[in-house]
């Protein structure tokens, strides 16, 4: 499994990245996951549906599954903040890719998704764990970087930057455990 995460502040793009990437990554027949990190209370089920009720029924964990699809929701009794390590833990074994949006702060490699429009600070000057910068205003970068500079609007060259440097994204679980 190889996995990497995209930092950069909100409005930077970081999602939108990620959503052309799939496709992209899905034509070279690659099977693509994607941890997301919520900053806010979210909620996935809706009021009146049996998985609803029977978590407000108390039940820790309900799983919900057809022949298409399949969702866990479990319920912290206390708040819990996971770790991406914690989250990757649970992902499919077969797949070959993890988009990691969010979690900013993690020692995941990392490619930092960074606009000049968007007026908020650079990261990599200061995170060791970004390796490549996505931007559409290279020319605007705070710090000249060694980093390879990736156009944030060509998802077609992220992805193939992507596969032509896998082996440094490999991700070995046992290593966090």
């Amino acid at each position: 499994m190889k996995v990497v995460g995209f930092a950069g502040y909100s409005g930077s793009g970081k999602t939108t990245l990620v959503e052309r990437l799939i496709p992209v990554l899905r034509l070279q027949g690659l099977r693509v996951s994607v941890v997301k990190h919520a900053h806010h209370r979210f909620d996935i089920d809706h009021p009146g549906k049996d998985t609803y009720r029977h978590r407000e029924a108390g039940a820790f964990e309900v799983v919900i599954a057809s022949n298409r699809r399949l969702a866990l929701l479990r319920e912290f009794e206390q708040e819990t903040q996971l770790t991406v390590h914690q989250l990757l833990a649970e992902l499919y074994e077969g797949v070959d890719w993890v988009l990691v949006e969010g979690f900013k702060d993690s020692d995941l490699l990392k490619i930092e998704v960074w606009r000049a429009s968007a007026n908020k600070p650079a990261r990599y000057p200061d995170d060791d764990f970004i390796v490549a910068l996505a931007t559409d205003s290279p020319q605007a970068l705070p710090q000249p970087t060694l980093r390879p500079l990736l156009d944030l609007n060509d998802p077609e060259a992220i992805a193939q930057w992507l596969v032509s440097n896998q082996a440094r994204f490999d991700y070995r679980s046992e290593v966090f455990v």
